[in-house]
């Protein structure tokens, strides 16, 4: 590929202007490239979103050779590689969709020096074969992407990720750039170990995604607020997660009844289901996904603007890869999840009934009560959510629930002590459900027949109201104050004791009240990122976007890999009369403006 070069100018701005058509980079993203393309090694904490592919693309085209990615997903590689063909980079991948004959095609285009990327899976590559293919290919740099999957005890763990090490063995002065968008400060050090990359330079990006709001709701009528939620985002592309296949399969068909285009996804599905499912969502637009964490890395489509959990995941860098997926164009988004005490509760039967050693069930629980702070908490979310990372935000955020709406904290130092003695009363061996109805004085049969009409504490919580208990048991189990036995009972954990003796207070979150549909739609303005477009600007956007779709389909690649959004809102708002002119809009390179500017000018000014 060629350039045309001024000789003043920065080598790597002038790649990055030349092929995608961006006229400066991102944050750190320039430091970056200029270290690898001069052949130093790097760790790359990056926020999904943040750009880190251009971090090892850029020097791709600046240093001889092929670089190598280490990817760990077919489609990951696929949606890669025909970005890549857009800009005119000749750029392939090594996976099992290919047949024998397309592979040894691939092979030897490596070998003879006509690629400038090959994508592979870090198990083909580990072969014996792949690796005497390296030993005789011009190889320019190593990628390694999802560098997290190295950690054993994280949540998309990759054991043949911790057998990388032998490309800094073999090929030492090969330069490797190792990239995630989600290690906290225990994975980063792994990662650095794993893959020997402690004097690799290190350069870590805010984890922060500021145009994602984050929202918590007390689940209690999750189907309800689930349409509740989607009321305000219909039409957009969006992914609902739900913990098991069963619960994904039946949300799926719920909101088939209710008019939206939903479809599951998840482990136990024929793999060909579930490869059309995902070639859909990526391909169409307004297609909403239902699925479990097996509908995961490798989801590159910018313009998911919701991500829903209606299950609570199992730790906080669960959550934050998950709700990363939404809003990686950099336009509003929102992460919005309904947790509730019975999720807490399925968690830690689940953390304590596996057959994992005690180290393991150590890490989870921890990793579950950094999340339930997280849920729990009554300041800004997002302070929360990025210290978890290891990352101090010295003001509040403005766009989470917390910050826009502040919840209330009262005393319920009382009241948690009923609720405590109630479960010492009745056995230590009900959930909370049983002891509501105690503390309300419920005149049930199955209470009269185990006799908790006759406990000390049956109806002493008459004036409260059943939600609200709910959210008091939620929060005390949250709190480590109540476990849970692996039926699900609550009894009471040691760190009970001081509450139950009158020797401390407890200040709990007060659940707010219900948002209805209509408010909530009038408050998340369904125009999203067009809101500020004039009404001729949003129509000649939708044109636009009709052009990219029947562009998308005739190639057979999702329409985003064509042009993003946010490039199309620009050409509606400047409405350029020109080739020149439509090669300034941020993301029309060279390549893409020679293939289809005149279209594009054809929408713009119809003849």
């Amino acid at each position: 590929m060629n350039f045309v070069r001024d000789a003043a100018a920065d080598p790597a701005l002038d790649v990055l202007r030349n092929v995608w058509g961006y006229q400066s980079f991102r944050g750190r993203q320039h430091d970056i490239v200029r270290h690898v393309a001069d052949g130093g090694d790097a760790l790359v904490l990056m926020p999904t979103g943040g750009g880190k592919s251009l971090c090892y693309q850029v020097p791709a085209l600046m240093r001889p050779g092929c670089a190598i990615v280490v990817s760990p997903l077919i489609a990951l590689m696929q949606d890669q590689v025909e970005a890549l063909h857009q800009l005119g980079i000749e750029a392939a991948y090594l996976n099992s969709s290919l047949s024998l004959q397309e592979a040894q095609w691939v092979e030897q285009r490596f070998l003879s020096g006509d690629l400038k990327m090959l994508y592979v899976a870090p198990e083909r590559l580990l072969t014996s074969r792949f690796l005497e293919l390296m030993a005789r290919a011009p190889v320019s740099l190593f990628a390694i992407d999802e560098a997290h999957c190295v950690s054993q005890w994280g949540h998309d763990f990759r054991p043949e990720y911790r057998q990388l090490t032998l490309l800094h063995e073999r090929w030492p002065h090969i330069p490797r750039i190792a990239l995630t968008a989600t290690a906290d400060p225990a994975t980063q050090a792994e990662i650095i170990e794993r893959l020997q990359l402690e004097d690799a330079a290190q350069f870590a990006s805010s984890f922060d995604r500021p145009n994602i709001r984050y929202t918590i709701v007390e689940k209690n009528d999750a189907r309800r607020q689930l349409l509740d939620f989607l009321a305000s985002h219909a039409g957009a592309s969006g992914i609902v997660y739900a913990m098991s296949r069963r619960k994904v399969e039946d949300t799926a068909a719920y909101l088939q009844t209710k008019g939206f285009n939903a479809l599951p996804y998840h482990a136990g599905m024929a793999p060909e289901v579930r490869a059309l499912n995902q070639r859909r969502f990526l391909r169409e637009d307004g297609i909403l996904m239902v699925a479990t964490i097996a509908f995961g890395m490798g989801i590159d489509k910018p313009d998911v603007r919701f991500v829903a959990h209606v299950d609570l995941p199992k730790s906080v860098e669960g959550y934050y890869q998950e709700t990363g997926r939404a809003g990686r164009d950099g336009e509003p988004a929102e992460a919005w999840m309904a947790y509730g005490l019975g999720d807490v509760v399925n968690l830690r039967k689940m953390i304590e009934s596996s057959e994992a050693e005690d180290a393991r069930k150590w890490l989870e629980r921890r990793k579950l009560d950094a999340l339930l702070g997280y849920c729990e908490t009554l300041g800004c979310r997002r302070q929360r959510l990025l210290a978890s990372f290891g990352e101090v935000m010295p003001a509040p955020c403005s766009n989470c629930d917390n910050c826009l709406n502040p919840p209330e904290a009262w005393d319920a130092t009382e009241p948690a002590r009923m609720a405590l003695s109630c479960a010492f009363r009745c056995g230590q061996r009900f959930g909370a459900s049983h002891l509501i109805d105690v503390l309300r004085g419920d005149s049930s049969e199955r209470i009269t027949q185990l006799g908790h009409d006759a406990v000390s504490t049956y109806g002493i919580g008459a004036e409260i109201d059943t939600n609200t208990w709910r959210s008091i048991f939620r929060q005390l189990v949250s709190l480590g104050l109540l476990q849970t036995d692996s039926h699900g009972g609550l009894y009471l954990a040691p760190e009970s004791r001081a509450l139950l003796k009158g020797e401390q207070t407890l200040m709990l979150r007060r659940e707010q009240a219900r948002v209805s549909r209509q408010r909530r739609a009038a408050m998340a303005n369904p125009n999203g990122a067009q809101a500020w477009m004039s009404a001729d600007a949003r129509v000649l956007f939708e044109q636009l976007r009709e052009l990219r779709s029947t562009l998308a389909r005739d190639q057979s690649v999702p329409p985003y890999v064509i042009f993003h959004d946010k490039t199309l809102r620009e050409i509606a708002t400047a409405r350029p009369e020109s080739l020149s002119a439509l090669g300034m809009i941020e993301g029309m390179g060279p390549k893409k403006l020679a293939a289809y500017g005149a279209q594009v000018l054809g929408v713009v000014s119809p003849a």
